[in-house]
């Protein structure tokens, strides 16, 4: 468990309920390295052992669960801006069903963007954008 706490950084660490001295041996082994790290670890998990773990356990699961649903919703908005990119019309209706308050015309807008910087093998930027657009209607909508 003590290397699972070393993965999270300090936003996702402010949201697990450790003391103040676990806390501090946590972030003191993010900092140091090789022989000096596996000594820390080592310290953490006896402190660990020394305390209730279960809330731990928990809130660990928890930012698991959440980063996985959060890649899964990620490749669903990728696979439907594809679909926006090579469908057109079909998959912007798709797009009006799940987000009623979308804006049709900005879609086509960069939907056909998008597909001349396809041809002409420029970067991506309105596929990004799209992505974008379509990412911030998903969070707006939960």
């Amino acid at each position: 468990m003590a290397r699972k706490l070393l993965i999270w950084g300090k936003n996702a660490l402010d949201k697990i309920p450790l003391d103040a001295d676990l806390r501090a041996a946590i972030e003191l082994a993010q900092r140091i390295k090789m022989e000096g790290r596996r000594r820390q670890l080592q310290l953490i998990g006896k402190m660990l052992r020394q305390r209730d773990v279960e809330p731990i356990r928990q809130a660990l699961d928890k930012l698991k669960n959440r980063h996985n649903q959060q890649v899964v919703l990620f490749h669903k908005l990728e696979n439907l801006r594809d679909r926006l990119i090579d469908q057109g019309d079909d998959a912007i209706a798709e797009v009006l069903n799940l987000w009623p308050d979308a804006d049709r015309q900005q879609l086509r807008t960069l939907i056909r963007n998008a597909k001349k910087e396809k041809e002409g093998n420029k970067p991506p930027k309105s596929a990004r954008q799209i992505f974008q657009y379509l990412r911030e209607l998903a969070e707006n909508e939960g």
